[in-house]
């Protein structure tokens, strides 16, 4: 017998019985106020023409989808354990949830990670460790052509931009900012009010929507990119050419997160998906970037200025490597994105498989500017996948000079990994322009938080350092980081991820042999 016909039998049976027993005792009666929503339901599923599984199983086919709907949450909350989770496990979110609360974050009884699986990594310590005195680690950017050199943070606020984020979130990173003394990287958003109300200091992202500096057909505009550049807030300028949630894909805004208020900050209309451009209008080739980069050096009167970009062609990054010589121009910073992807939304296929992950992108771009002579006149910073203060110095030992955070600063806001920041339905405030959400989201305690999270962060590398005899940032050494390639083997850095000598890359009879095809392919005239 089929479920359909079960359930027109049951929805029979007990309406009869339940009208004949309520001769008897009429307050069954009330019964109905079950019985005839689920008659109606079970009716609606039959004669419902889109989903098969429910014309087959009249209302217990729900409870299908009722448990796939919260399938996310069991799975994050009783089944994963502590170690794999995914993007990110309970071990980093427990982390980075203590340390923005400022509770205990040790752990007793050893680490839960197998220390002889593939893939496992450390750091060596000294036997004679160093003692720190100035916790306030500061990297300076700014290269020869800079005028306003800016101190930074080795850990600042990646590039989340209002709209993708809630106001209040804006604020409360904004404002952590502020407290903590770091910066925070605005997103191709623009530069909103509630980046510039509590006072910290911003990284102004410009992409290829060109929001904020936008001229009425699209592209860029010189007058009003002057007008913000030169804000006292605004640090440094990043020019955005891809970004490791979808390389090669413009930015991508859904209709339901875009209120009137981000229209007009960003010059878009109402009702419609904001998808910037996939490449930029204001320039074409190698040359054509640099160029824009002095232009918006004089624009902002010479602020650090840099791109950032997901390493895919090889060649296409030697290609701009080739343009600054011939040039003579170089960005002060490359903020190099991993291709394991960010809070960005993102079609699929481009969040699983394109885009070089953030480690091989961030020691192919410093052989690269190693190689051609340039390593010493820009800083990397680096971005995918940071969490703990190892994290970061196996970053920094990789070439980064300093890393932004994204997930990890949406943690300590409160994030819980819902993954529902491409619907508007965030359940904590943060990634909504749902007033009844995000209102919900604390300002001053959530910027506490993420000051607490970043402080603790650099608290601990200096901690780590320490333990390996080190003075400063720039003594992390490839070296110094281990990784267990198989049960016998262990390599450091330094030999999984081979340097080049200094200059090599300038002349093609130097080129390393591994690197000739993309060297020659490489047209500073052209991608």
């Amino acid at each position: 017998m089929s479920v359909r016909t079960v359930f027109v039998l049951t929805a029979v049976i007990s309406t009869v019985a339940t009208i004949f027993l309520s001769f008897f005792w009429p307050a069954l009666l009330w019964l109905f106020l079950i019985i005839v929503p689920l008659v109606l339901l079970g009716v609606h599923d039959m004669t419902q023409k889109r989903r098969s599984l429910l014309r087959l199983y009249p209302v217990v086919g729900r409870i299908r989808y009722m448990l796939e709907s919260i399938r996310p949450e069991i799975q994050q909350y009783f089944i994963e354990s502590d170690i794999d989770g995914r993007p990110i496990s309970r071990e980093f979110r427990s982390l980075i949830y203590q340390r923005a609360k400022g509770q205990r974050d040790t752990r007793p009884f050893g680490t839960l990670f197998d220390a002889y699986r593939e893939g496992y990594e450390w750091l060596a310590h000294s036997i004679s460790p160093s003692h720190i005195e100035d916790h306030n680690l500061r990297v300076v950017f700014g290269g020869p052509d800079c005028k306003q050199p800016y101190a930074a943070s080795p850990l600042n606020i990646s590039a989340m931009s209002y709209g993708s984020l809630s106001k209040t979130a804006i604020k409360a990173l904004n404002s952590g900012a502020k407290k903590g003394g770091f910066a925070h990287n605005t997103g191709e958003g623009g530069v909103s009010p509630y980046h510039l109300e509590a006072g910290g200091d911003l990284i102004w992202q410009i992409g290829t929507g060109y929001f904020g500096c936008r001229n009425a057909e699209g592209g860029f505009d010189a007058e009003q990119f002057a007008e913000t550049a030169n804000l006292e807030n605004v640090k440094m300028i990043e020019i955005k050419l891809s970004q490791g949630a979808k390389p090669g894909h413009g930015g991508i805004l859904p209709a339901a997160k875009l209120t009137e208020e981000i229209a007009a900050i960003r010059h878009v209309p109402m009702g419609k998906d904001v998808i910037s451009p996939s490449g930029h209008s204001s320039f074409s080739d190698p040359q054509g970037l640099l160029a824009f980069v002095k232009q918006l050096r004089e624009l902002s009167n010479g602020k650090p200025i840099g791109f950032k970009l997901c390493i895919g062609r090889k060649s296409e990054f030697l290609a701009i490597c080739k343009a600054m010589v011939i040039t003579g121009i170089t960005p002060d910073f490359i903020t190099i994105d991993g291709g394991e992807g960010g809070t960005g939304a993102s079609p699929v296929e481009l969040t699983n498989s394109v885009g070089t992950p953030m480690r091989e992108g961030l020691s192919f771009a410093n052989a690269a500017l190693i190689g051609f002579g340039l390593r010493d006149k820009m800083r990397l910073i680096a971005a995918g996948k940071v969490f703990s203060a190892f994290h970061m110095a196996r970053t920094m030992a990789l070439g980064a000079d300093t890393v932004n955070v994204a997930r990890g600063m949406m943690l300590a806001l409160g994030c819980i990994q819902s993954r529902s920041c491409n619907n508007d339905h965030c359940p904590t405030g943060i990634a909504t322009q749902n007033p009844e959400r995000y209102m919900a989201l604390d300002v001053t305690d959530k910027s506490e938080r993420v000051a607490r999270y970043q402080g603790a962060m650099i608290k601990h590398l200096v901690e780590i350092m320490e333990a390996a005899g080190l003075h400063r940032v720039e003594d992390i050494s490839p070296d110094l980081v281990m990784r267990r390639v198989n049960n016998e083997t262990v390599k450091t850095f330094s030999e999984l991820y081979p340097a080049l000598e200094s200059g090599c890359l300038i002349n093609e009879n130097t080129v390393p042999d591994g690197w000739l095809r993309d060297w020659a392919a490489a047209n500073p005239g052209q991608w």
